[in-house]
């Protein structure tokens, strides 16, 4: 069967399948951009080949499953369309090329890659795909340990409680761990673990690439319930949020502007452009130190409004940056 064939008769299944009555034919022929002749034949095909519980009406003329079969009937092996193909082929390359997918889960997802790379290699029909054209780039990674993510991911999965040896780069000091893992959570080209830490009795995110001695206990995970770990894990900016302290309000220039007004930086947060073109973004957060490592990448371009004690950070560390040039 040749592609564009394979193609219609995806395109014509999916049709069906969504449709809750019959479907004319010329709306057929319009959408799978085909003759009235290769209708027909795809539609025998869908019908007598593999087995689709395809009907047709005479009044109007058209096509539909019969009522319950279509929705459990599936198309046998893999089908895909174009645009799915083609959507395949960036994430196989992302997979291959980000640093958390090549460095952590390249072995363990190696099959998986295996099956990608020869379904691509039949949908091509001996043609090559030019993968060079699909770019991934990873941004400040950090190198990741497979002995640490594995027993750290099963520990997730299974539900069972984790003991670790930690070195936090905050304190740099050691410590050992027991939690109740929650989550993995990737953010920024890294991976951390949200966890109940039994001990503190307090939730905490870990992360993965200062883990150590990662070992799966015998002892069922304690649950947090999924509202608890929205309000203490998302509910305020940055990866190490907590329950929101202050609202911070941030106005950039008009320059920058034009990027700020489509970044998404917190799911609650506020913008708005003022009269003269600049943008004002509020948003809530808790630790301010990941806040102003974004805020100052902006340079000039970024002005902390309030509260008072987060704007006179900003200028304290502006000022010892400034200080390190001055000696030149």
């Amino acid at each position: 069967m040749e592609k564009r064939q394979i193609e219609r008769i995806h395109n014509l299944h999916r049709l069906l399948s969504q449709a809750r009555y019959p479907i004319p034919a010329p709306r057929l022929i319009d959408e799978l951009q085909c003759s009235r002749a290769s209708l027909y034949r795809d539609v025998a095909f869908l019908r007598d080949q593999l087995g689709a519980p395809l009907e047709s009406s005479e009044d109007p003329p058209g096509f539909f499953y019969a009522s319950g079969e279509g929705q459990r009937f599936e198309l046998p092996g893999l089908w895909l369309s174009a645009d799915e193909l083609h959507a395949l082929l960036a994430a196989q390359q992302l997979l291959a090329r980000t640093g958390a997918g090549s460095e952590l889960l390249a072995e363990a997802l190696e099959p998986l890659r295996s099956r990608i790379d020869a379904l691509l290699a039949e949908q091509a029909g001996g043609k090559r795909w030019p993968l060079e054209r699909i770019r991934v780039i990873g941004y400040a990674s950090r190198a990741q340990e497979q002995t640490s993510f594995r027993p750290v991911a099963s520990a997730v999965l299974e539900r069972k409680r984790l003991r670790f040896d930690y070195r936090a780069r905050s304190t740099d000091t050691p410590t050992q761990r027991r939690v109740s893992p929650q989550r993995l959570t990737h953010y920024r080209d890294h991976w951390y673990l949200d966890a109940w830490d039994h001990d503190r009795e307090a939730l905490r995110s870990f992360a993965l690439d200062r883990i150590r001695q990662a070992q799966s206990l015998d002892e069922i995970a304690v649950d947090v319930p999924e509202d608890a770990l929205k309000q203490h894990l998302s509910s305020s900016y940055g990866i190490f949020s907590g329950t929101p302290k202050a609202v911070a309000t941030l106005v950039f220039s008009a320059h920058a502007a034009r990027w700020v007004a489509d970044e998404h930086w917190h799911s609650k947060q506020e913008g708005r452009f003022l009269p003269d073109g600049r943008y004002e973004l509020k948003l809530p957060y808790s630790h301010p130190r990941e806040l102003l490592m974004d805020i100052l990448k902006y340079g000039p371009d970024a002005e902390v409004i309030a509260p008072p004690s987060l704007r006179q950070e900003a200028r304290i560390l502006l000022q010892l940056a400034s200080a390190a040039y001055a000696g030149g």
